[in-house]
């Protein structure tokens, strides 16, 4: 198999000498090697100015980020090469997990760019997010069964990234029988979650240190987890001890699937639930005069592009003071961020900022990121991109 070969321009090398992993469109010699010559998907030898090779990459012409790194040397990626990056995935999470329930590929961060990999038990769902991986979705299959054997995979080709990358939208069933629900293992709770039918790959694993959280400050309380989806905090607070709790989310589907979570684990007894749009949620808490001593907001991301930041800010900053006027003094806010392009410094600021806004005295108690199923690469700080803070909220 001969690749072609894909110039850098001058000194556009740099980043990737350190170890990133992307190259965007404005830092390839398009004279020498015009991007139009490649095909979506396509594996490349990449070179510096100077012809020295740096590696294999895929290339998508029309996406900004063109290319992507895969190894260091010009051997193609096949087979044996996604076994062994499997291989070395698997090997980290056995280490730190007792239960088969996890993210077991991370993309960029386990040397697999544009792949994810959730495991439940003996079931997969997977996320082929560009160009280049898709390509090689049968050999990628094919290691996944050699390595883990299981029971079935399912394709969440769903995400709105493969627009951006050219590709179709579609739910796939890859290998075996696909279940529509597949129980789960977190922090010592079960949970069922829908694999075909539910949020990105059905769980929300990068959380799960956060959620551990709740194990000392929730017993005897009364909390409320907004944007709970199948009440991934919630049922774990009402376990933890909890007296009573609420799982609000726009999903009826969601919430559905958080009351048999609720019945799974014997707490169906402390568990209410409220079924529309958050921001009208909480007004309405307020309205009637609902107190709680614990409120989780783990909202989608409201900062999906750079220029969605000052906008995205401010639906966080509006979210997070509706919470604090729900809390009993002195209780405690969790307040979570998936969103990439905002930094943590920037989570902290605005609790600060609602806090002072209504009167009230926040203290940090503990800042979280992603779960260790979640490495990030050291190289690239775009691969941590989840923020959580436990503030304690006082009166002044």
């Amino acid at each position: 198999m001969t690749l072609q070969r894909l110039r850098l321009a001058k000194n556009e090398d740099k980043r990737l000498r350190s170890g990133h992993l992307w190259i965007y469109s404005n830092e390839v010699d398009t004279q020498a090697t015009p991007l139009r010559n490649f095909s979506a998907g396509e594996q490349v030898i990449v070179e510096n100015q100077q012809g020295k090779s740096l590696g294999v990459a895929y290339v998508n012409p029309q996406s900004l980020i063109c290319a992507r790194m895969m190894t260091n040397d010009e051997r193609p990626v096949d087979l044996n090469t996604l076994k062994k990056r499997i291989k070395s995935a698997l090997a980290l999470r056995e280490q730190l997990f007792d239960q088969p329930c996890y993210r077991l590929i991370y993309g960029e961060s386990d040397l697999l760019p544009g792949l994810v990999v959730d495991r439940f038990g003996d079931h997969l769902c997977v996320q082929l997010n560009t160009a280049g991986m898709d390509a090689m979705r049968d050999i990628v299959i094919e290691a996944l069964v050699r390595m883990l054997q299981p029971t079935s995979i399912l394709l969440r080709n769903d995400a709105g990234v493969r627009k951006l990358e050219g590709l179709p939208l579609e739910v796939v069933t890859a290998y075996g029988e696909v279940p529509d629900e597949v129980e789960l293992i977190e922090n010592g709770v079960r949970f069922l979650a829908p694999l075909a039918a539910g949020q990105k790959t059905g769980w929300f694993y990068d959380q799960r240190p956060n959620r551990e959280w709740l194990r000392n400050i929730v017993p005897g309380k009364r909390v409320l987890d907004v944007f709970s989806y199948v009440g991934s905090f919630g049922i774990q607070a009402a376990v933890f001890g909890a007296d009573d709790v609420w799982c609000a989310d726009i999903s009826e589907s969601a919430l559905d699937m958080a009351h048999k979570n609720a019945e799974l684990n014997g707490v169906a007894d402390k568990l209410s639930t409220v079924q529309g749009d958050a921001f009208t949620t909480l007004k309405s808490l307020k309205e009637a005069d609902e107190r709680f001593d614990v409120i989780i907001v783990d909202p989608p991301a409201f900062i999906k592009r750079k220029k969605d930041q000052k906008e995205g800010i401010l639906a966080y900053r509006r979210i997070n003071e509706m919470a604090m006027r729900l809390l009993n003094d002195g209780g405690f806010l969790i307040s979570g961020s998936c969103s990439m392009h905002m930094p943590r410094e920037e989570l902290l600021d605005l609790v600060r900022a609602s806090a002072r806004h209504i009167d009230r005295h926040a203290q940090i108690i503990a800042e979280g990121m992603q779960g260790p199923d979640h490495p990030v690469h050291a190289a690239i700080p775009e691969t941590r991109y989840l923020k959580a803070v436990l503030s304690r909220i006082s009166r002044v």
